[in-house]
């Protein structure tokens, strides 16, 4: 968390019915739809990921739709399983958790429903898991190639404000978003931008509750309904901040700044890899890899020893690889994920490798020469 947004929020409770707060929210909405590139509805939640995740099925769907879940990793899967146990009607493409979705085959299917059965494509733009993104504006172009009228859902809590993300210009209906990463505020608050396509689509879906409508958080009447209830004060003086923050460096090159760390990992990663191959990145093409946060094997057990390394002795944490194999399995201590979301710069990026280095020299972990090296050229050149 950036220290602006920390220190934003370290003040006395405010007054939630008038004033300060209630006109700062007012003007927030604008620059929220503007990080997510839309000019479109937008309706907050008290919650996290999950909960976009059912404030989205919960507009939508009514009790038997069907939904097509294109899945390239654990959260893709996750979604579907949240819509399911809604009593939603699944249908799952899963594409494994390092290949990105095959248009193709998208297309194919949606032609193949000539009843017109499926009410919503749901996809992750980043599957935080596996660190694949997925190509949106292809997705919209094989959605329209099969003269489909399938809704565009599109999961953005690990890429928002991190990879570049266009809500109107990809012909996205309906995005979800979370405060903790790309928007540097901790976690707490979730977001869901939709179409008025979505609106209309879901005008009648019997899933809706009081709580998850957001009809009225979408065009409040008092605001109180903002939240169906009280707001979360404080994460809203963190995420004006955040915003600020956001707009000050313009989103150009927000996207610029965390398209260089991404490739700056990479640079070290191919460089242990090299002659080692146990080391690698989970995601063979640069094209379909995020840039929010990068998936990789060490080998087991070495990923879960160098984590406990470089937090342990350094104080970085490294996350863990989740969805690369059950947690039970040997194999599960063989993956991590390195971020380079949000409040990251060059020189957290670098010290973050410099760390994992020494981790690997002090464990006697086989990997190849020149890491940093290339890490540092790749800062250089960018």
């Amino acid at each position: 968390m950036p220290d602006r947004v920390l220190n934003a929020m370290h003040r006395a409770a405010p007054n939630i019915y008038a004033g300060d707060l209630t006109e700062m929210v007012v003007e927030m909405w604008p620059d929220l739809r503007a990080v997510a590139g839309t000019t479109q509805h937008v309706a907050a939640y008290i919650g996290n990921g999950h909960a976009a995740w059912e404030a989205a099925n919960a507009n939508l769907f009514s009790r038997g739709d069907l939904a097509l879940v294109l899945a390239t990793g654990r959260f893709g899967l996750g979604w579907a399983e949240s819509a399911r146990a809604m009593g939603v009607e699944v249908e799952v493409m899963d594409f494994g958790t390092s290949a990105p979705v095959d248009m193709a085959r998208v297309e194919a299917r949606l032609r193949a429903d000539g009843a017109g059965r499926i009410k919503a494509v749901l996809t992750t733009h980043v599957d935080t898991s596996s660190s694949v993104r997925t190509d949106i504006a292809a997705l919209r172009a094989a959605i329209d190639a099969a003269g489909h009228p399938a809704l565009l859902c599109v999961d953005c809590i690990a890429s928002l404000g991190c990879d570049e993300y266009r809500m109107d210009d990809w012909g996205v209906d309906l995005t979800v978003a979370a405060s903790q990463k790309g928007l540097m505020t901790p976690p707490g608050m979730s977001f869901v931008w939709f179409s008025e396509k979505a609106r209309a689509v879901g005008a009648q879906a019997d899933l809706r509750t009081p709580y998850w409508d957001w009809r009225k958080r979408a065009e409040p009447e008092e605001f109180w309904q903002y939240w169906a209830g009280t707001a979360p004060t404080h994460h809203l003086y963190g995420l004006r901040e955040a915003l600020n923050m956001l707009h000050e460096e313009g989103m150009a090159q927000v996207w610029a700044r965390h398209e260089v760390l991404a490739r700056t990992v990479w640079a070290a990663f191919e460089a242990w890899g090299a002659g080692h191959p146990r080391i690698g990145l989970n995601v063979a093409d640069p094209a379909h890899r995020s840039r929010a946060v990068t998936a990789a094997r060490l080998g087991a057990p070495d990923a879960t020893r160098l984590r406990q390394w470089t937090e342990a002795q350094a104080g970085v944490t490294l996350g863990i690889g989740l969805g690369m194999a059950p947690p039970g399995d040997p194999e599960w201590h063989g993956f991590l994920r390195v971020a380079h979301m949000g409040h990251v710069n060059a020189h957290m990026t670098l010290g973050a490798l410099a760390v994992m280095e020494a981790g690997l020299i002090a464990l006697d972990i086989p990997h190849g020469a020149g890491a940093l090296d290339a890490a540092a050229k790749v800062i250089a050149a960018g």
